[in-house]
């Protein structure tokens, strides 16, 4: 063993994982810091906040803008919407994404090619959106909570990924073994492969979840029943409703100050609303994910 590997690193190692340190520190600074300063500009002072007195804490703290949120009836019904809308629509993508990925990733199946290529040119090539809002309309799915969940069953992507994964990870050996002791295809998927399968489930699963939790455009074209409208276009009119009241004032003195208090106070803990929901899902999933993004990646 050499003198150098017993003293242990040397001194241009020890630099080199220094550098790397504060580079992933300040890459961590940029991308936290923007959610960071969101947090603490909803619970301070605005006028603090628009002058640029707030960057490190909170100053002049206050739960207003929180509170004209929640005391907003229409945000309990824009919650409940939108967790039926992506727990049920995560379990249809989920339902249907993983047996086709499946199917598309044994090479006994051999019109997996061609399959595939139409699945690939629908992500290049779409009928466009009068198109498709008039075929939602003709199958009855427009002012439905259905139009969030059925037209949408499948992302290509997703699919690509989890068929990769299935090509990858799960060795033909293993089928084969499967198959001498008399397991079908379908028994093969639903005791070897799916429990097998975790990281790309997880990973997959949470794309669709974000999906769903995002989608504001849906219901800005197929709905026109407030009591079906998701979070995001709740919040969007709770957002556009104190921007108009705080131009309307916006010349009236004091009015127009507290107006756009209250604008400004709506609008960061709007963003705050909408997001930490999700934030507080992704720690249960993250020792799944680091592998999961890594599927299909180039192996050496």
């Amino acid at each position: 063993m050499s003198l150098l590997s017993k003293k242990g690193k040397s001194t241009s190692d020890l630099i080199f994982d220094i550098i790397i340190f504060v580079l992933c520190a300040f890459v961590f600074l940029i991308v936290a810091y923007p959610l960071y300063f969101v947090i603490i500009a909803s619970v301070s002072d605005s006028t603090l906040v628009s002058t640029g007195q707030v960057t490190l804490y909170p100053k002049g703290f206050s739960l207003f803008g929180y509170k004209e949120i929640f005391n907003d009836s229409r945000i309990w019904v824009g919650y409940k919407n939108t967790i039926i809308y992506t727990v049920l629509g995560t379990a249809v993508n989920l339902l249907f994404t993983l047996p086709a990925a499946y199917v598309l990733s044994r090479p006994e199946f051999k019109a997996r090619r061609a399959l595939m290529f139409i699945f690939v040119f629908t992500m290049f090539f779409n009928g466009g959106l009068i198109p498709t809002y008039l075929l939602i309309k003709e199958l009855g799915l427009t002012n439905s909570m259905w139009v969030f969940i059925l037209p949408f069953s499948v992302n290509v992507f997703n699919l690509i990924i989890t068929r990769t994964f299935f090509e990858t990870s799960l060795p033909k050996e293993l089928f084969e073994a499967a198959q001498m002791d008399g397991c079908s295809h379908f028994q093969f998927f639903g005791k070897i492969a799916l429990p097998l399968s975790k990281a790309v489930i997880s990973v997959v699963g949470l794309y669709y979840l974000v999906g769903h939790w995002n989608d504001f455009f849906t219901g800005l074209i197929y709905i026109r029943d407030y009591s079906l409208q998701p979070l995001q276009i709740v919040l969007r009119d709770i957002l556009l409703a104190n921007q108009v009241f705080a131009e309307g004032a916006g010349s009236g003195g004091a009015a127009g100050g507290y107006a756009q208090k209250y604008a400004d106070q709506i609008k960061y803990g709007v963003i705050i609303v909408s997001t930490l929901p999700i934030l507080l899902v992704y720690p249960f999933i993250q020792k799944y994910f680091e592998k999961g993004v890594m599927i299909g990646s180039v192996k050496g």
